[in-house]
């Protein structure tokens, strides 16, 4: 490798890409080239005189990254429109940028929104179009992944996080007013204005599958364009720096997960997306953290595990694991219609036909548990006969109630004698459900 001559001149391009790889100094490549000729430039000439060239360069190009060691990303400033053809209405599509650092290889994308789980997929596709992980992520400060940036230890987002650790590299935010630490993804997403959004603004699109599309065959081409002074495309440098240096993908690629910081109900749940998840019962008044993706739910509490369900979106609903339950709450779960109709069958047909017509009158059928135990404990006070003829009677005026049975009972109506036929079906609501129901 000739790092230059005498009659040439030091290659500068030649040894600014080499300092691009790890290890590689301004010493070594200095040592080098006094091998080749070891009269011509002092240390500091050669120091001074790179310098003085690479001052030229666009401050993405300016900075030494190593190889392999971060990926800058950012949204552009600029957005793209699509149309709705059912609708006619315009949309905004906005552009995800990750750029390398040492070999400046870009990666595109329109994406309907800056949501967390655009952002994330647009890492995750970022990952897959290069073919491996980089030791670093660098993005600006956005609300997106940084929840509170801070000079000294910015805050990641929870999610945001997770993915690195799914990929095990380190996100490193660009720090607060130092403009030098932005350049690369500045000049990363201003290439991409330039060359990929700018050319394309007078075509209409009617999908972002499409803006895509088309996003694909620009960055071909801008990837594939020589750049001045270095002489060589961001594809060659990337497959001579970054390529061999990445760290590579996980088996599978990361899965988004939702998280929420939440506090346990006195009901031993928690809500998310307006469904409620239980968790042990000790962990009543505590804050705990969900997690979220497509499939599952999980519950942590002090980063240890406690609860795990399958998700589901059902509003105003209720997954619940028997085994977070106290002793008294599991006992309950045991009750259900069926249980009733078969206990109060035993006593008559009369009987269970008031157990559903209890249930059915109910806005929730929980509603005539207690009054269906109401009628079980009669039964062992007054027998089985009488509580026949007293859901008989009371069937009959259309009580639908314990109460209605009671007070039957009580003063010994149930012995008076009945002329008129029973009427057993239960009257109609639009928020009752028939006898019928449980049958």
């Amino acid at each position: 490798m000739k790092l230059g001559t005498r009659s040439t001149h030091p290659n500068w391009a030649l040894i600014h890409k080499e300092l691009r790889r790890k290890g590689v100094t301004r010493k070594l490549l200095w040592i080098e080239y006094k091998e080749e000729d070891p009269d011509f430039y002092s240390y500091s000439q050669f120091c001074e005189f790179y310098n003085r060239w690479s001052g030229k360069l666009n401050p993405m190009m300016r900075i030494n990254h190593k190889a392999g060691e971060k990926l800058f990303v950012d949204y552009a400033g600029l957005t793209m429109v699509y149309t709705n053809a059912l609708t006619g209405e315009e949309k905004k599509a906005y552009v995800f940028v990750a750029a390398l650092g040492a070999s400046s290889r870009i990666y595109a994308e329109a994406q309907i929104s800056q949501a967390l789980n655009s952002w994330i997929g647009g890492h995750v596709r970022a990952f897959e179009y290069f073919g491996g992980v980089t030791e670093i992520l660098v993005p600006d400060n956005t609300k997106t992944g940084v929840t509170s940036p801070c000079f000294y230890e910015p805050a990641i987002n929870p999610t945001y996080h997770e993915m690195s650790k799914h990929y095990n590299t380190a996100v490193i935010p660009t720090r607060v007013r130092h403009p030098k630490d932005k350049a690369k993804v500045e000049c990363g997403v201003q290439v991409v204005e330039y060359w990929v959004i700018a050319p394309l603004r007078n075509r209409q699109f009617f999908s972002i599958e499409e803006i895509n599309q088309a996003i694909k065959v620009k960055l071909e081409e801008l990837n594939a364009r020589k750049m001045r002074h270095l002489e060589k495309s961001r594809n060659e440098l990337f497959e001579e720096l970054d390529k061999p240096a990445l760290r590579p993908l996980p088996e599978r690629p990361f899965e988004l997960a939702e998280w929420k910081r939440a506090k346990v109900g006195i009901d031993y749940h928690v809500e998310f997306n307006r469904h409620y998840y239980s968790v042990p019962y000790t962990l009543i008044q505590k804050n705990v953290d969900i997690r979220a993706t497509d499939h599952i739910v999980e519950v942590f509490y002090n980063t240890k595990r406690v609860s795990s369900h399958k998700r589901d979106d059902t509003p105003g609903r209720y997954s619940t694991h028997p085994e977070h339950m106290p002793e008294s709450h599991r006992q309950y779960t045991e009750w259900n219609p069926e249980r009733f109709i078969r206990w109060a069958e035993k006593s008559g047909s009369t009987t269970a036909q008031m157990v559903k017509a209890i249930l059915s009158s109910r806005r929730h059928r929980e509603q005539g548990y207690r009054s269906s135990l109401g009628l079980m404990r009669m039964e062992t006070r007054y027998g089985k006969d009488r509580l026949e003829a007293a859901c008989k009677r009371a069937l009959l005026f259309g009580l639908h109630s314990y109460k209605g049975v009671k007070n039957i009972l009580e003063p010994g109506l149930d012995k008076v004698p009945l002329d008129e036929p029973v009427i057993t079906e239960s009257k109609t609501h639009p928020n009752i459900r028939g006898t019928k129901y449980y049958s």
